[in-house]
C-alpha cells in the first residue's frame, strides 16, 4: 500500500527530507553574552558612558535643543561680534560695497578666525535676508546654539568630584544679563546656567559679547519647565535657593552655599515667580546697606557666587 501511494503521488525518486534543518534548530546558539555585551542593554549603555567619561569624550546632551539661527546686521556690529570671538558660519560682504576700514577688519578677523565661509552678495540679497534693515554691506551669520539638559550640569559637576554650582535664571528677559551671569560662573567655578524655554533671554549674539568669551566654555541648559528643573535637582540631593529682596536668610548666614547649590535669580522688576520661590529651599536676601531697592541678575548672581566659591575655598 505504501509503494502505491509513492507511485501516485507523481514524484520521481527518493522523498526529499529535512535534511538535518529540524536537528540544528533544536541546537543551541551557545552561552548568552553579559548585560555588557548587549547592544541597546542598560547596563551596556551605562558601560559606554562610562568609557566615554574615561576618554575624556564630551557626554552627547540629552534634548536640550537648539535656538535658531541669528544675523548680526552693521559693519560696527558685524566687527564687534568678530573681535569679541561671537560663533559665526558666515560672513555676507555685498559686492562692490566701499572698502572702508572696518570691513577689511571683518575680512581679516574673518579670514584669521578661520571656520568661517565668504561669501559675496548683491545688494537686494542683503536687503532680503535683512527684511531691509540697514546692513551697509556686512551681515553675519550666527549659527544655532546647542543647549544642554539641565541634568547634564549637574551629573558633569559629580563626575568631576565636585559639589554642583548652578544658576538658574527665572524671568530673565535680557541677554546681556544671561551673558553676564554666564561670565560670572565661569569665574567663580561653576558648572552653568539654566534658562527657561519661553518668556526668557537665550544665547544670542549680544548674549555671547556680554560673556567675554566664556560662553564658550560654560554651558547653558534650557528647561522646559523650570519649576520641574528645580524640583529634579533637590532630588539629586542639590540646595535650591532663591533670591529675594524679603528672604528669610540673609546671605552671610547661609551655611548651604558650602555644598550642592542652585542658585535662583528673578528678574529686576518682578523677582521669583510664585511656583519657583515655593520650590526654594531657602530664600535668601542680599543686604544693601546703600538702600537700593534691588540689583540686575548679572551683579546679584556675581556677589552670590562669589561667596559660594568662598565658602569652598
Amino acid at each position: 500500500m505504501a509503494a502505491n501511494n509513492r507511485r501516485m503521488s507523481g514524484k520521481k525518486g527518493a522523498q526529499v527530507g529535512s535534511g538535518g534543518q529540524r536537528r540544528r534548530g533544536l541546537e543551541g546558539k551557545g552561552p548568552t553574552p553579559p548585560a555588557e555585551m548587549r547592544k541597546g542593554h542598560v547596563k551596556q549603555r551605562a558601560a559606554a558612558a562610562k568609557t566615554r567619561r574615561a576618554q575624556g569624550r564630551p557626554q552627547q546632551r540629552r534634548g536640550g535643543g537648539r535656538s535658531t539661527s541669528e544675523l548680526v546686521v552693521g559693519r560696527n556690529p558685524v566687527v564687534e561680534a568678530l573681535r569679541e570671538g561671537v560663533p559665526a558660519s558666515t560672513l555676507y560682504v555685498q559686492q562692490f560695497v566701499d572698502n572702508d576700514e572696518r570691513v577689511r577688519e571683518a575680512l581679516h578677523l574673518a579670514a584669521e578666525r578661520g571656520g568661517i565661509n565668504l561669501m559675496e552678495a548683491p545688494r537686494p540679497e542683503l536687503d532680503r535676508m535683512t527684511n531691509g534693515l540697514n546692513h551697509q554691506g556686512l551681515v553675519l551669520q550666527v549659527p544655532p546654539y546647542e543647549y544642554a539638559h539641565p541634568e547634564d550640569l549637574a551629573e558633569a559637576a559629580y563626575d568631576e568630584g565636585a559639589d554642583p554650582l548652578i544658576v538658574a535664571l527665572d524671568g530673565v528677559t535680557d541677554p546681556r544679563n544671561l551673558g553676564a551671569v554666564v561670565r560670572s560662573v565661569s569665574a567663580f567655578g561653576g558648572h552653568g546656567v539654566v534658562v527657561p524655554e519661553r518668556r526668557a533671554a537665550g544665547m544670542t549674539a549680544g548674549a555671547w559679547k556680554t560673556s567675554a568669551g566664556t560662553a564658550a566654555r560654560t554651558p547653558v541648559a534650557r528647561a522646559t519647565n523650570l519649576t520641574r528643573a528645580l524640583e529634579a535637582y533637590k532630588k539629586a540631593g542639590i540646595t535650591v535657593v532663591g533670591l529675594a529682596a524679603d528672604g528669610e536668610v540673609e546671605l552671610g548666614d547661609l551655611e548651604a552655599l558650602g555644598g550642592p547649590v542652585a542658585i535662583v535669580v528673578g528678574s529686576e522688576g518682578k523677582g521669583l515667580s510664585r511656583l519657583v520661590g515655593e520650590t526654594c529651599d531657602f530664600r535668601v536676601r542680599i543686604p544693601m546697606p546703600g538702600g537700593a531697592e534691588s540689583l540686575n541678575a548679572g551683579v546679584a548672581a556675581g556677589i552670590v557666587l562669589y561667596e559660594a566659591a568662598r565658602r569652598r575655598a
